[in-house]
């Protein structure tokens, strides 16, 4: 996410790292930097500006300048205003309202609205406990209403159906119909089109009139850069904006959405689209997504997606099977490699370590989440004997694995190495180690964390 920007800011920070001290000659070469940083990603330059502004008058403070360790003061300067430019902490949604609770979804075509209110659906679900009813006034794009109708039978939330084409007619039926399920909240999928134009601001105006929803959201595709904010400040002089979601943020997304809404339009990113699953959605977190574009990691963001994505019973089988002394079989190394790519893949997880994204591109390469889907392929071409017993695996066995699953010979031994080496780190970790370990790791961490 955003690895552009964080290359060159880290490049640009790394420089100072190692100074004994900072002066203003070499505070002024290092903004310079991170001024180029901002202007590659696509930042609005009003936003630069007022960015570069703050963090020069802050790192020429005695303060920083008489630190022991003034490198990582003026880090940790960077990532206050990058906090503070992308809004200070997390904006729920405020669905505080008498059932069904309106999300009315606003933004261009191509944006991705629509695979938005289904994640946006799955998330109120999951998280939130709430009924959740979808409906889609989009009665131009082809196949726009049968699409959602699909990603609503997905996610399990009711869909509308309406044999109207009068977007503010669908609209307000859907919340008859959502009051009549007794559904929690209703979101609204409006038509998008190609640019901003009156005709299509009347439209969504009606819309909102109609329904009164409680968070009108502007979807808006990352990757537009600057242009995104422009445009989300059209839509919120036609609408009464509550908020936005970044869609695309793990393509080649350089940062300017993320950095230049928020102070463009004055509305809060409320979420991100990182993926194209439809769990793919996480609330926007301003001080964590700054300190993954420093390259610290979000660890926390890791955690809580762990604890919601991670199956629990499997893992809690897993370890009453190694308690006992059982070994780690290739179905349980199977079950692990399933569960990373449910986090997202390897991609993910290391935008969240700290440090991940620094790695060199050949290391990337090697955990390149191609390779997870490979040696799942092998073990699922094996035996239920072959799976519980590895050693059975002799040179003929290999061949046959080998074919069905597509790779080489080779690969099949790289796995069955990884596994083995696996099999010896569960049984360290069995032995209450790693217990100890994150306990004395909880232990060290800051208030407020863990």
């Amino acid at each position: 996410m955003f690895e552009s920007l964080t290359q060159r800011l880290g490049g640009a920070l790394s420089r100072l790292r190692g100074q004994g001290r900072l002066s203003e000659d070499n505070i002024r070469d290092a903004l310079r930097e991170v001024r180029l940083a901002l202007l590659e990603a696509d930042v609005a330059l009003p936003v630069v500006k007022e960015f570069i502004d703050l963090v020069r008058e802050r790192a020429l403070g005695q303060e920083v300048l008489k630190s022991l360790s003034p490198g990582q003061a003026l880090v940790k300067i960077v990532h206050d205003a990058l906090v503070e430019v992308m809004g200070q902490e997390n904006q729920r949604l405020n669905l505080a309202a008498q059932p069904p609770a309106v999300v009315l979804m606003a933004g261009l075509q191509g944006a991705g609205k629509t695979t938005t209110a289904a994640k946006l659906a799955r998330l109120l679900q999951d998280r939130e406990k709430k009924k959740v009813m979808l409906a889609s006034c989009d009665v131009y794009r082809p196949a726009a209403i049968e699409q959602l109708r699909t990603l609503a039978g997905q996610v399990g939330a009711h869909f509308h159906n309406s044999s109207s084409d009068d977007p503010v007619g669908i609209a307000s039926e859907a919340v008859a119909q959502a009051r009549k399920l007794h559904s929690d909240v209703l979101i609204v999928d409006t038509a998008g089109r190609l640019h901003v134009d009156a005709q299509m601001m009347d439209e969504i105006a009606a819309i909102d009139r109609a329904v009164n929803p409680v968070e009108t959201l502007f979807v808006v595709d990352s990757m537009t850069g600057q242009d995104a904010a422009n445009t989300a400040k059209a839509f919120g002089d036609a609408l009464s904006l509550s908020g936005v979601i970044l869609t695309k943020a793990d393509g080649d997304a350089r940062g300017g959405a993320a950095l230049s809404v928020r102070r463009i339009t004055g509305k809060p990113i409320k979420f991100l689209g990182v993926g194209e699953k439809i769990d793919a959605l996480e609330p926007f977190h301003p001080d964590r997504l700054a300190s993954r574009i420093l390259g610290m990691g979000d660890v926390l963001s890791l955690v809580e997606e762990a604890e919601q994505k991670v199956d629990q019973a499997k893992a809690k089988k897993l370890a009453k099977k190694l308690k006992k002394g059982k070994g780690f079989d290739l179905t349980d190394l199977r079950d692990q490699f399933e569960q990373m790519q449910n986090m997202g893949g390897m991609a993910s997880l290391l935008d969240k370590l700290p440090g991940g994204a620094a790695l060199p591109a050949a290391a990337k390469v090697q955990l390149d989440d191609r390779q997870t889907a490979r040696m799942i392929a092998i073990i699922n071409a094996m035996t239920p004997q072959e799976r519980r017993y590895p050693a059975v695996i002799n040179g003929s066995r290999k061949r046959r694995i080998a074919a069905g699953s597509g790779v080489q010979v080779q690969d099949v031994n790289r796995l069955l190495k990884q596994h083995h080496q696996m099999g010896k780190m569960m049984k360290k970790m069995s032995k209450g180690k790693m217990a100890n370990m994150m306990r004395g790791m909880r232990g060290q961490m800051p208030p407020g964390f863990g």
